[in-house]
């Protein structure tokens, strides 16, 4: 697992970039990549001193969590709206977030979108064969007995 760099190695690359060096000049001097001694300095002008901020952990998507009142309204407006739904009424909005926050979004409200149990699941679609063609319609039929179903002369003989 990555650690930051020390606090002290940070403050001398700044502390040589404040006395005259290029960052890159420090950076080579100190044995760093010059991209961290410009972020660090970059960090000591912004904040005050070059320290890190916190590692790893989940970030929230601060975009989702604005647009909360306009998702739960949406929700509220169809109660069987899927996720792919609400993030292409999201996309209209010009919001755009994957289907994955949202329901990482609906999961941190314990919100869970289930079909009730009386609900049929699907309906009665009716069957259309196909045309016949050269050759039987099913392959496995031959000479109207299923293959897995032929008897051999053994199993027709009396015992």
């Amino acid at each position: 697992m990555s650690k930051a760099l020390s606090l002290d190695l940070r403050e001398r690359v700044v502390a040589a970039i404040n006395g005259g060096l290029s960052c890159r000049a420090a950076a080579a001097r100190f044995g760093v990549s010059a991209a961290s001694a410009i972020r660090w300095q970059q960090l000591t002008l912004s904040q005050g001193d070059a320290r890190p901020g916190p590692l790893g952990g989940h970030r929230r998507s601060g975009l989702i969590e604005k647009n909360a009142d306009v998702i739960l309204a949406m929700l509220d407006a169809r109660s069987d709206i899927t996720l792919a739904e609400l993030q292409a009424g999201l996309a209209e909005r010009g919001v755009a977030v994957s289907g994955s926050s949202i329901w990482r979004f609906f999961d941190r409200r314990r919100i869970t979108l289930k079909k009730s149990r009386r609900t049929r699941t699907n309906k009665a679609i009716p069957i259309s064969w196909p045309e016949q063609t050269d050759g039987p319609f099913w392959p496995e039929l031959t000479n109207g007995f299923f293959l897995s179903h032929r008897r051999t002369e053994h199993e027709f003989m009396p015992r």
